[in-house]
C-alpha cells in the first residue's frame, strides 16, 4: 500500500534563493502547487496563488504557511476554465503584489477511464480548458508585465512522454503544454524571459485519489518506479525552485522530468 498523502512540507528550509521575487502559482492550495508556493515564500518570494473556491480551507492553510515564512500571501479564488477570471487573476496578482516575474502554470484536471468510448465532451472540455486552455490564456495576460529576468514554469508530466492508455485526454493535454513551453521558450529569449516545463511522474497528491486513477491501481500506485513508491510533494518543489531562480540563468525551452528513476525516452 502506498503512503498515506503526506505534503512533507516541514522538511523543506530555504535559503533566500527568491528574495524579493513576486510569483502567481495556479493550483496552489493543495500537492505539488502547494509545496511550490510553500517553497517559494521560503526562499524569500511573495506569492500569490490560485484555487477553487470549494478549497477554501486548503487555501487558508496555505496562506498561513507562507505568512509564517515572513512573505505576503495572496488568495485569488476562482475557476481558470474561464477566461475571464484567467484575466482577473493575473490583474489581481500584479496589483497586489506590485508585479509579476514568476508564473507557474499548475493546477490540472485529470479523470480516469478505461476507454475512449466514456470519456465524455464535458470531460474533454474540462481537461483541455483547465490544463491548456487556462495556461494559454494567463500566460497571454501576465506577459505584457513581465521584465526581463522573469520566468514561466509549466507544469506537463511523463504522460507527455509515456501516455497512460486510460489518461487519454490529460495525456493529450500534457504533450501540449511540452511543446507550448519548448515554442514560447524560442519567442520569449531575446525577451529575457525564460520558459521551461517540469514533467512528474508518479507524486502523490490529492489529484490521484479524487479520480485521477482507477481506484483498483491506488494501492500499487508508483511501485514500478525503481525507487518503488510515488513521490511526495516536497520532493519536487526543489525543482520548481531552481527553474525559477538565477542559478538557471541559462536554462530554457527545457522539459524537466522527475520520475523516481523511470526512463522518460
Amino acid at each position: 500500500m502506498n503512503p498515506r498523502p503526506d505534503h512533507g512540507e516541514n522538511s523543506y528550509v530555504g535559503s533566500g534563493r527568491l528574495a524579493g521575487r513576486k510569483a502567481l502559482i495556479t493550483g496552489g492550495d493543495s500537492g505539488i502547487g502547494r509545496a511550490a508556493a510553500i517553497a517559494y515564500a521560503r526562499e524569500g518570494a511573495d506569492v500569490a496563488f490560485g484555487y477553487l473556491p470549494v478549497e477554501e480551507e486548503d487555501a487558508k492553510d496555505v496562506v498561513r504557511l507562507i505568512r509564517a515564512a515572513g512573505r505576503k500571501a495572496v488568495p485569488l479564488p476562482g475557476d481558470i476554465r474561464d477566461e475571464a477570471f484567467c484575466r482577473k487573476l493575473v490583474a489581481d496578482a500584479l496589483r497586489e503584489l506590485g508585479g509579476l516575474d514568476i508564473v507557474v502554470n499548475n493546477a490540472g484536471y485529470q479523470s480516469s477511464q478505461k476507454s475512449l468510448l466514456d470519456i465524455t465532451t464535458e470531460q474533454f472540455d474540462a481537461t483541455f480548458k483547465t490544463n491548456v486552455y487556462a495556461m494559454f490564456w494567463i500566460t497571454k495576460a501576465a506577459l505584457p508585465s513581465l521584465p526581463a529576468g522573469s520566468t514561466i514554469i509549466n507544469t506537463a508530466s511523463v504522460n507527455a512522454y509515456d501516455p497512460s492508455e486510460d489518461l487519454v485526454d490529460y495525456a493529450a493535454t500534457k504533450a501540449a503544454i511540452a511543446n507550448f513551453s519548448k515554442s514560447l521558450a524560442k519567442q520569449l529569449a531575446p525577451k529575457g524571459i525564460r520558459v521551461n516545463a517540469v514533467a512528474p511522474g508518479p507524486y502523490w497528491t490529492p489529484l490521484q485519489p479524487s479520480g485521477g486513477q482507477d481506484p483498483e491501481k491506488l494501492p500499487k500506485f508508483g511501485a514500478d518506479s525503481p525507487m518503488g513508491r510515488p513521490g511526495q510533494p516536497a520532493e519536487i518543489a526543489p525543482l520548481y525552485v531552481l527553474l525559477a531562480s538565477g542559478e538557471a540563468s541559462f536554462t530554457s525551452g527545457d522539459v524537466f522530468a522527475s520520475t523516481g528513476g523511470k526512463p522518460t525516452g
